[in-house]
């Protein structure tokens, strides 16, 4: 059995075409990851593929079944539980599209374990505007999206929108995950606002976002439309709110001797 201290999640919703790709190309990376797969009832059979892979992955694979798609955020928060449950201590969200090349995870990785982040942000925006394959129009909305985000909240992080992210289990147990409000994009925007209010260290790493081949994304208006008036909201009820504080005695050797 390969024994790993770092899990990647992936949410899932009809990405059989992609499914085994991404698994497979997580698992031939030279650092040893293993993979928790939050299924969301796909129609199109994804949930057999993960089925099928676990065989050959036991002990490495893992998967969450849900009952219908529960938001993006709730499928977070569920595999934020399952790897703290299980003692993981660098744990990893990632989409299951290629949007998120894996072989960026180890990057990730060294910037909470060599550079003492407790997040670590997949960032598009920090070295200039590194997406490819999309529209226009969508990488203006995105782009001026983050910088909103930024104006408003104080947050100091050029991709305030990233998905691609890796936390220090520190982070996980010192949130109250049951008080995370938003289920869609916003999730993304209230996890790293609320880590950074309560005294985290955070990383961008710059990275390459390459819009989808296969599958239907599931982008749309109503999810900027959350994510642009959520944050109102989280910035004013930041200012009412008592935010848990960073344990300055707790250490990357601590945390590493955990597994």
């Amino acid at each position: 059995m390969q024994t790993s201290d770092s899990i990647v999640i992936i949410p899932t919703y009809n990405e059989r075409e992609n499914i085994e790709k991404i698994i497979r190309a997580v698992f031939n990376l030279r650092k040893v990851f293993h993979i928790l797969i939050i299924e969301d009832g796909s129609p199109d059979g994804t949930s057999d593929i993960v089925e099928n892979l676990q065989q050959e992955f036991p002990n490495r694979l893992f998967m969450v079944q849900r009952k219908g798609k529960l938001g993006l955020g709730t499928a977070y928060i569920a595999g934020f539980k399952w790897a703290l449950e299980h003692h993981y201590n660098f744990i990893f969200e990632m989409d299951a599209d290629f949007s998120h090349n894996p072989k960026d995870l180890p990057k990730l990785y060294k910037a909470c374990t060599d550079k003492g982040g407790d997040v670590a942000i997949g960032s598009r925006y920090v070295s200039g505007v590194n997406v490819v394959n999309w529209p226009m129009g969508r990488v203006l909305m995105s782009y001026f999206a983050s910088k909103y985000v930024r104006f408003i909240t104080g947050l100091p992080i050029h991709d305030t929108t990233a998905g691609f992210k890796c936390y220090r289990r520190e982070v996980l147990e010192t949130l109250d995950l049951d008080k995370i409000r938003f289920k869609g994009y916003a999730f993304q925007i209230e996890m790293k606002f609320t880590a950074y209010k309560s005294g985290f260290k955070i990383i961008e790493v710059p990275v390459i976002f390459i819009n989808r081949e296969l599958g239907t994304s599931k982008m749309n208006s109503s999810i900027f439309g959350e994510a642009i008036f959520g944050v109102i909201k989280l910035k004013l009820g930041s200012l009412f709110h008592s935010y848990p504080k960073k344990n300055e005695t707790y250490t990357y050797s601590k945390c590493h001797n955990r597994k």
